[in-house]
């Protein structure tokens, strides 16, 4: 019987499992610690409305996990958020188009969060002129915070902390039904009809195929792997490689940033059968297209998406972005122009946002830099 790389993996952790000490197992089963503590946030609110909103705003979905929100507090209502430059993802995000969906995401959580405390954000996008071909020390967006007792609470609060990406395969066999996916993406579009999927499932894991086996690319992740505890909790950000499994995999050797980068290794091609099989169940998708391609629209379409992804959790329901077909460098040209024919948009307009929605088992939160790490002078 042929023995694929998983089960040739997942044999070598339990042999490593089976050869450590009891001080080997605590390390093997133990969880991040610090990187998680953001997600687990007090009913107590802060004096500053700002801080208060912005601690929910870094729990926000954002491309890699890169989290690259800086903050200038100003006078006793502003906030100007800038991108932190270093957290740009120049093979996979040339244009920082995802960057700015990411920017997205987090404005519309403090937005959600501020209307808890009865305030108002008035956002102000790019206000030092519309950043073009990349972002730059200038600001992403100007916050004004105001007390207003006409603001009405949003009703997606409580999922903020409940939230998360779900990089797990999904239950293919479990369909969701039509009028939930509906609710779910409310204006925006989505499917849960076989033969698009199926046209979308092999684009995406072409799309994914292409960017692990594209040496600059699958680099760029590899930079940003954290493997096991210790590194995720020395750097809360980027892409989570966690658990036990993962742990005793780094102890016996096996598991490491060059393996993963080798073409040749079992880790190399046992993780991409694996983001194959994440990327092809997809019991359900949404998208979230845009009539231009500008900031303003990217913005936007952070915010479409956070918010259909909050609706997602409140029902029970994961989502996970497949955005590999979406970028912008020369490798995924084709497979570019295919995911915006099969979803049939028009000329013109620009696909933003993909993502599979469906059931799958409980995700863990990713880690998270403090909100302090983000406010800046």
């Amino acid at each position: 019987m042929a023995i694929s790389r998983r089960t040739l993996i997942a044999g070598a952790g339990i042999t490593a499992l089976a050869l450590v000490s009891s001080a080997g197992v605590w390390r093997v089963t133990r969880r991040p610690q610090t990187a998680l503590r953001p997600w687990a946030l007090d009913t107590k609110t802060l004096a500053d409305v700002r801080m208060d909103a912005f601690r929910y705003a870094i729990l926000a979905p954002n491309p890699h996990n890169r989290q690259p929100w800086l903050i200038r507090l100003e006078g006793d209502e502003h906030a100007i958020l800038f991108c932190d430059l270093d957290k740009r993802l120049p093979h996979t995000d040339p244009f920082d188009r995802q960057i700015t969906i990411g920017f997205g995401t987090f404005i519309e959580l403090a937005r959600i969060a501020a209307a808890e405390r009865g305030v108002r954000i008035e956002i102000e996008p790019f206000p030092n002129g519309e950043l073009q071909q990349t972002l730059d020390a200038r600001p992403v967006a100007r916050l004004r915070f105001i007390k207003d007792a006409s603001v009405t609470k949003d009703a997606l609060f409580a999922s903020i902390v409940r939230r998360r990406t779900n990089r797990e395969p999904f239950d293919v066999a479990r369909q969701l039904p039509k009028a939930l996916a509906a609710q779910i993406a409310e204006a925006d579009q989505h499917s849960i009809d076989a033969e698009l999927i199926a046209s979308v499932k092999a684009i995406t894991v072409a799309a994914i195929t292409t960017e692990i086996t594209t040496p600059r690319t699958f680099g760029e992740s590899v930079d940003l792997m954290r493997i096991g505890a210790d590194e995720v909790d020395a750097n809360p950000d980027g892409l989570v490689l966690a658990g036990p499994m993962m742990e005793a995999l780094k102890l016996a050797g096996i598991l490491d940033r060059a393996a993963l980068a080798d073409p040749s290794s079992t880790a190399f091609k046992t993780g991409l059968e694996m983001q194959q099989d994440v990327c092809g169940s997809i019991p359900a998708l949404l998208w979230i297209s845009t009539p231009t391609n500008n900031r303003f629209d990217q913005l936007e379409a952070g915010r479409r998406y956070v918010r259909a992804n909050l609706r997602a959790t409140a029902q029970g329901v994961a989502m996970h972005p497949l955005s590999q077909s979406l970028q912008e460098y020369p490798e995924m040209a084709a497979k570019f122009a295919q995911v915006h024919s099969a979803l049939r948009v028009n000329p013109g307009e620009r696909l933003q946002m993909l993502a599979r929605m469906g059931y799958g088992p409980p995700a863990d939160p990713s880690p998270r830099w403090p909100f302090e790490s983000h406010i800046t002078k």
